[in-house]
């Protein structure tokens, strides 16, 4: 089975239970659900209402609005923790301290960012979900997982891995038509799937954005899928085929993630703060450092619209 379409109603599903009180237009999407088993092509058009929002970005404009947010930065003050809080408290202020200065980075460059979204890329993992989400809240964007939404859309749970693992070929075609989708909005922080970048198709529509290459080890990628549930254990993994296929599959990509618009690499962020375990970097350190490579490619396109302008 092949699902091809936008995955509007898993976009307006999650839109919803991220701000429910959003006021929604309305907008024309059409599924197409291809059956190996002779059936004809199911078409099915119906409405789907979005946020207005999010549709400050099309495929023929970046016109965008700016994120209304307070003109204040945070305070970087931090409350004082009661007594039975003593144990681990450095550790917690620091966390907090970190935590208001990606708050206070995120406000900083939102006035020229102007909601352009946001795509991440690279293998799949804790790190760059998290700090997806992480971002996301900072700038006050709406989150999307590109694999999450097709899988959402053959299903759901059991029947979408299922789809994943059964027709790869028609996963990615389906990721192809949520990131059309994706792409024509705006104030989005996206974290696209390991195919997002096999196509030129994908990679056209992921310049609609901001993409952001987020390089993680591959030791702790195949570790968070034996935390995250996997059925093999870390010496499976890494004896197996399972390891060997995830290192081919980073050599296969890592040419077309190196073609984002910036590359945020834990082991550079760890070696920035002078740490020699890779576990010591958070998501916050990480969603900090990717605020500060926005910053930068923003002030270079600014620059260069400036330069741009006729005497």
């Amino acid at each position: 089975m092949r699902i091809i379409g936008s995955g509007c109603g898993e976009v307006r599903s999650q839109l919803l239970q991220q701000s429910p009180q959003a006021p929604v237009p309305f907008l024309h999407c059409q599924l197409t659900v291809v059956s190996p088993h002779g059936f004809s092509n199911l078409k099915r058009r119906f409405q789907t209402p979005l946020p207005t929002s999010l549709l400050s970005l099309t495929t023929t404009t970046t016109t965008t609005t700016t994120p209304k947010l307070p003109l204040k930065p945070f305070s970087t003050t931090t409350r004082s923790l009661p007594d039975d809080a003593a144990y681990g408290s450095a550790t917690k202020v620091a966390d907090v301290d970190l935590a208001l200065a990606v708050k206070n980075k995120a406000i900083d460059i939102s006035p020229d960012l102007k909601g352009t979204s946001i795509f991440l890329v690279g293998i799949n993992g804790a790190m760059k979900t998290s700090m997806g989400k992480l971002l996301a809240d900072a700038l006050r964007y709406y989150y999307f997982d590109s694999d999450n939404l097709v899988e959402e859309a053959a299903g759901g749970g059991s029947a979408g891995k299922s789809f994943r693992e059964r027709d790869k070929e028609g996963f990615f075609e389906s990721e192809t038509e949520v990131l059309k989708q994706l792409s024509s909005m705006g104030r989005l922080v996206v974290c696209a799937g390991n195919g997002a970048v096999q196509s030129t198709t994908n990679l056209a529509l992921l310049r609609h954005g901001l993409s952001i290459w987020i390089d993680v080890p591959l030791d702790m990628i195949a570790r968070d899928a034996i935390e995250n549930g996997s059925q093999l254990s870390e010496s499976e993994i890494f004896s197996s085929g399972s390891y060997s296929e995830l290192a081919v599959l980073y050599e296969e990509l890592k040419g077309r993630y190196a073609t984002a618009d910036t590359t945020v690499s834990l082991h550079k962020v760890a070696s920035q703060l002078g740490h020699d375990d890779l576990d010591a970097v958070t998501k916050e350190d990480m969603a900090l450092e990717v605020l500060m490579e926005i910053e930068k490619l923003v002030r270079v396109k600014k620059m260069m619209e400036e330069a741009a302008k006729p005497f």
